[in-house]
């Protein structure tokens, strides 16, 4: 017989060391499997200043390596393995991972969501140095300074709107000419006087030396190129749910997130979403730490009743 875990956590981020604590503290085997190294895209952030408990802030990386001790200082395992393949309508539940089959009563799915980049070449190498993709997290460093926000949706108007609260000035790059954002922030975005919209316009490279230092931009009508100073580019085209293991066996929103709601229970009896993969108004370190709780509530009562 093939070893069965109580609980498979797929993802090591803040999401799913929280359930993995959780699980242990409460006597349940758990593994958590996880391709790289704890944290995902949190262990990426170099300063994370909105994390209670912290008052002088944290970076990410050391953030996600006491979350994973934490956890394993309860009994949890952590098992480093690309997932491959899921088999979750099962009774036990298959995951299949290149170093081999695991078998759980539930899981725990936390694979998290990317986003999009621009495409731009060295738009990677300057992530901390002046690209970002969360003004929630990096807008701070940006008191008093010039910033670029690139997009047009509503994560973009948010983003820009609370960024115009800390900086100098906010240059909104969008390539259509009217906001995708609901009217209400579209609104507030015009009649906030630090913000400068650019329309039809695109981000055709990044300006920097060791630093971001301006970008350059192509106005998508007219053909003109111009160059635009700033300090810093906030990138909000999207995100990118890493569901794809789980298209067509979970119910999925439009946007291709877990649909899930606050106990994190999925279409699935027995799998439970948690983190940015989770369809939800707010994706920050604190919301997915607290899915991490729902959910090992939520399989407690579930693996009761089996």
């Amino acid at each position: 017989m093939e070893h069965i875990y109580d609980m498979i956590v797929v993802g090591g981020g803040p999401g799913g060391y929280t359930a993995a604590l959780y699980a242990a503290r409460a006597g349940l085997e758990v593994l958590v499997l996880e391709k790289l190294s704890a944290g995902g895209q949190m262990a990426l952030t170099h300063q994370i200043d909105n994390y209670p408990g912290f008052a002088q802030g944290v970076d990410g990386f050391t953030l996600a390596q006491a979350m994973q001790q934490q956890a394993e200082r309860f009994g949890a395992q952590t098992r480093l393995a690309e997932v491959r393949a899921l088999r979750l309508a099962q009774s036990p539940k298959e995951v299949e991972t290149d170093a081999g089959t695991f078998y759980g009563k539930t899981v725990v799915y936390a694979a998290g969501a990317a986003p999009r980049e621009l495409g731009l070449p060295e738009e990677r190498e300057l992530v901390g140095r002046g690209v970002s993709y969360c003004a929630a997290c990096d807008g701070m460093f940006y008191r008093g300074k010039t910033v670029v926000v690139v997009g047009g949706g509503n994560t973009a108007a948010a983003d820009a709107l609370l960024l115009s609260r800390v900086a100098q000035k906010v240059i909104v790059v969008h390539r259509r000419d009217t906001l995708r954002a609901s009217r209400l922030d579209a609104g507030r975005l015009r009649r906030t006087p630090n913000v400068e919209l650019r329309w039809n316009t695109e981000v055709t490279a990044l300006l920097h030396g060791d630093t971001v230092t301006g970008v350059a931009l192509k106005n998508n009508v007219t053909g003109e190129r111009s160059q635009a100073a700033c300090d810093g580019v906030f990138v909000c085209v999207g995100r990118k749910p890493a569901s794809d293991l789980v298209r067509g066996q979970l119910e999925l929103d439009d946007g291709g997130y877990v649909a899930a709601g606050e106990t994190t229970r999925t279409s699935l009896p027995g799998v439970y979403a948690v983190g940015d993969v989770r369809s939800k108004e707010v994706r920050q370190i604190v919301t997915a730490v607290a899915d991490g709780g729902a959910a090992v509530h939520s399989a407690e009562a579930d693996l009761a009743r089996l």
